[in-house]
C-alpha cells in the first residue's frame, strides 16, 4: 500500500507553565513543578488530597465573541485556544481556501467535557436549582473538544472525537496520523484538553491514587521513586497540526518534526490495573509501523503517573523492549493533565529532542526496585542527541498508546 508521510507543521497549548516552549524550558531547567495545595477543595469534607497543578488566571482570548463562547466550558476552550495557536504558528490559520472544503479535520478528546455542566444535569435530576440551558449539553458532551474545535473554524473534515481517559490526547493524534498516512485527508488538527475539577481528584483519591502530600506539594507526585503515594491532577490543552507530508512542502511550511510510528491495543483484562504484556506489545506496535529497532530509539517520554502498579508495569514493559533507555516524565512537573497529557507530553518530547536536552524525573530520590531496569533521568537535564523519540500514553480501560516522533532538519 502506498502510504503518505506525516509532518508535524504547527503546535499549540496552554498549561501550568505557560504557552510557549521557552517558558516550559525555563521552569524544566529550574526544576520547577506546578503543584499547589487548593484549599478551597476542603469544603468537599470526604476528599483527602488537596492537591493539583492549575492553570495560572487562565482567561478565553479577548477577542473571542459571547456567541462562540456559549457552547465552550473551560476543557474546549483549551483546546479551542490550543488550536488557534496551532493554526497561526503553522500559516494556516484564516486561510479558509486550505483548510476549508473538507481539507482538514480535527481529532480531540478529553476524559469527560464541562463538569460544571454535568453537575448541571444531576441538580437538574435532582429537582435541585440549576443552570441547565440549551448549551448545557453540548458543553458537557464526550465530544465537544473535537466539535467545537471544528464549528469555530469551520473545519469540514473527518471529526474523531477520543474520549479515553489517558489517552485522550495520543490516541486523537495517532488516529489523525493513520488518516493522513493512508490517503484520506491532507490535514488533521489533533491533540486533547483537560479541566481541574475536584470531581477527578476524587476518583483517584477513592482509589487511593491520589497523592495526600498536602503540606508539601513541591515534593509530589514522584514517579518511580519508593516513596511515591500517588499522582496529582492537572490541566490544560496541546493540540497540533498535522499535515501530509509533500502538502506541507508544497505550501512552504516549517516542518516541525515527523510523525512515524504509532501504536495502539488494549489490555482486555482489568478496568483500572495495566498490564504489562500489552503495554510491551503497544510499543513493539510502533517500531514495526515506523520500520525501526529499539536501538533507533533515543528517548522514551513515559507516562509515569507516580501510581505503583502503572510505573512498575510501564518500566518493565519499556525495559523488556529497550534494555537500559533512558526515561523521563513530565507528570513530576504538570501533574497528571489526563485527556491533555498525550499531546502535551508529545509536544515536550519532540522540543527536547530539537534542543537535545531532556528533563528529568522530578522527586526521583530512590527508584523503586520494581520499577524495570532503564536510564532514568533524574537530578538533571541529560544531553542526548537522537533522531527518534518516543512517547508512552495508557489509560484506564486498558488503554495503549506510542507515538514515535522524528527530528526534522530542516526543509
Amino acid at each position: 500500500m502506498n502510504t503518505k508521510r506525516v509532518a508535524i507543521t504547527g503546535i499549540g497549548a496552554v498549561c501550568a507553565f505557560g504557552r510557549e516552549w521557552q517558558t516550559v524550558r525555563t521552569a524544566f531547567e529550574a526544576g520547577r513543578n506546578a503543584v499547589r495545595r487548593i484549599d478551597a477543595w476542603r469544603e468537599h469534607a470526604e476528599l483527602e488530597t488537596l492537591l493539583g497543578a492549575p492553570l495560572p488566571d487562565y482567561a478565553p482570548p479577548a477577542h473571542w465573541s459571547r456567541k462562540q463562547l456559549r457552547s465552550m466550558g473551560p476543557v474546549a476552550q483549551y483546546c479551542v485556544d490550543a488550536a488557534e495557536q496551532a493554526l497561526r504558528h503553522a500559516g494556516l490559520l484564516g486561510n479558509t481556501k486550505l483548510i476549508g472544503n473538507g481539507n482538514m479535520g480535527v481529532a480531540a478528546g478529553s476524559s469527560a467535557g464541562s463538569t460544571a455542566d454535568i453537575l448541571d444535569v444531576g441538580l437538574l435530576l435532582a429537582k435541585l436549582p440549576n443552570r441547565f440551558n440549551a448549551n448545557t449539553y453540548v458543553r458537557m458532551m464526550p465530544h465537544t473538544t473535537a466539535a467545537n474545535v471544528a464549528i469555530f473554524f469551520g473545519l469540514t473534515g473527518r471529526l474523531i472525537p477520543t474520549s479515553s481517559a489517558c489517552t485522550s490526547g495520543s490516541q486523537a493524534i495517532g488516529y489523525a496520523y493513520e488518516a493522513i498516512k493512508y490517503g484520506k485527508i491532507p490535514m488533521m488538527l489533533a491533540g486533547g484538553s483537560e479541566q481541574l475539577c475536584p470531581s477527578e481528584a476524587y476518583v483517584f483519591d477513592s482509589l487511593y491514587a491520589a497523592s495526600r502530600r498536602n503540606d508539601r506539594p513541591e515534593a509530589t507526585p514522584r514517579p518511580y521513586d519508593a516513596a511515591r503515594d500517588g499522582l496529582v491532577i492537572g490541566e490544560g490543552g496541546c493540540m497540533m497540526v498535522l499535515e501530509e507530508w509533500e502538502h506541507a512542502r508544497a505550501r512552504g511550511a516549517d516542518i516541525i518534526a515527523e510523525i512515524v510510528g504509532y501504536g495502539a491495543n488494549c489490555d482486555g483484562s482489568h478496568i483500572t490495573r495495566p498490564e504489562q504484556d500489552t503495554m510491551r506489545r503497544c510499543m513493539e506496535l510502533a517500531l514495526a509501523d515506523a520500520h525501526l529497532a529499539p536501538e533507533q530509539i533515543g528517548y522514551v517520554s513515559g507516562h509515569g503517573t507516580a501510581t505503583e502498579h502503572g510505573d512498575i508495569a510501564e518500566t518493565q514493559a519499556t525495559a523488556a523492549v529497550f534494555g537500559h533507555i533512558p526515561l523521563s516524565s513530565q507528570k513530576s512537573h504538570l501533574g497528571h493533565t489526563l485527556g491533555a497529557c498525550g499531546a502535551l507530553e508529545s509536544w515536550f518530547a519532540i522540543e527536547m529532542m530539537r534542543d537535545g536536552r531532556f528533563a528529568p524525573t522530578l522527586n526521583l530520590d530512590n527508584i523503586d526496585p520494581r520499577c524495570g531496569d532503564v536510564d532514568y533521568i533524574r537530578g538533571s537535564h541529560r544531553t542526548i542527541d537522537t533522531e527518534y523519540v518516543m512517547n508512552n500514553n495508557f489509560a484506564f480501560g486498558g488503554v495503549n498508546t506510542s507515538l514515535i516522533f522524528k527530528k526534522h532538519h530542516g526543509n
